[in-house]
């Protein structure tokens, strides 16, 4: 399971010239699952978002979570994230997790978040979304969980 994330002053998903979701400060959290991926791999990521340090303390460290400083998390299922780029100029989505699978995880990782108390918007798993963004920083990281995780 792969997460991209990205520290955004503000950032909102829209489908069919919809806002769906919508946040402030935060985190941006693009979500690719795999054929392999577990929910227990999803609560390991979960838990990884939620306590990872890239916000900015009094000294201008990154040492502050999304919980320290009451930031929001805007989730967004991405597919792609899933693509084996390794060879010729089209992605492959062979790795993907088929539909209902990657929603279940989908939704079992924003469950996780939201346990954890933290306030997630979400993007729609399968529609075709315009995603906006403020990064802040720009600041962007890549997060994963492996099969021996879980």
């Amino acid at each position: 399971m792969k997460a991209l994330v990205q520290r955004v002053t503000e950032a909102s998903v829209t489908v069919a010239d919809e806002v769906i979701g919508q946040i402030e400060q935060g985190m941006l959290v693009l979500l690719g699952v795999e054929q392999t991926d577990t929910e227990e791999q999803a609560v390991v990521l979960a838990n990884k978002v939620a306590s990872f340090r890239m916000f900015s303390d009094a000294a201008d460290k990154m040492n502050l979570c999304v919980q320290d400083i009451a930031g929001q998390i805007l989730v967004v299922p991405q597919f792609t994230l899933a693509a084996d780029t390794q060879s010729g100029r089209r992605p492959s989505f062979s790795s993907a997790a088929p539909p209902q699978r990657a929603n279940a995880l989908f939704e079992h990782f924003v469950n996780h978040l939201q346990q954890l108390g933290i306030p997630v918007a979400t993007g729609r798993f399968g529609a075709d979304m315009k995603v906006a963004l403020v990064n802040d920083g720009p600041v962007t990281f890549m997060l994963h969980t492996t099969n021996s995780e879980g």
